[in-house]
């Protein structure tokens, strides 16, 4: 699995706007919706699966990234979307440090498997210190897509 297979570009955010973190879960959802990967009608209760995910614990793993995730009956394949905040966000992350880092997926309810795959494909990218450094520097959307090509021809 690449990350190429599920992050929906045409969504990705460089300058998340949000400070909290149920802002920047709407604005995230948002930008799905925008790319077209979320029927509009959908948004709100996309959002509250991932505010009632983040009630069993923060996915705010530390280290300013947060990995925001929900399984839900709307979507028909992963979707998943990239969001880099340049003021934080204030995440309940588990070291309490703000967020500058959102990876947020949504799947249907009937891929787990594919589901706990992008969360292990993202999990192990954000392992790698020299993509996490490129990815806050990224300066604009490209820049993160470039990431995200390299990242899975694994000449990062």
């Amino acid at each position: 699995m690449k990350l190429s297979d599920f992050v929906v570009r045409d969504a990705i955010i460089v300058g998340l706007k949000a400070t909290t973190k149920e802002a920047a879960i709407r604005e995230i959802v948002q930008s799905l919706r925008d790319a077209g990967s979320i029927a509009a009608e959908d948004v709100e209760s996309v959002i509250r699966h991932i505010l009632s995910r983040e009630e069993l614990g923060s996915t705010g793993i530390g280290q300013g990234v947060a990995v925001p995730h929900t399984r839900h009956p709307k979507v028909n394949a992963l979707v998943c979307t990239i969001a880099l905040s340049k003021q934080g966000v204030d995440f309940a992350a588990l070291d309490n440090e703000p967020v500058d880092i959102l990876f947020l997926l949504v799947s249907p309810p009937n891929m787990p498997g594919e589901h706990l795959r992008a969360l292990e494909k993202i999990s192990t990218q954000l392992k790698n210190q020299r993509f996490v450094s490129f990815l806050r520097q990224a300066k604009d959307r490209q820049d993160v897509i470039e990431l995200l090509e390299e990242a899975d021809s694994g000449t990062l």
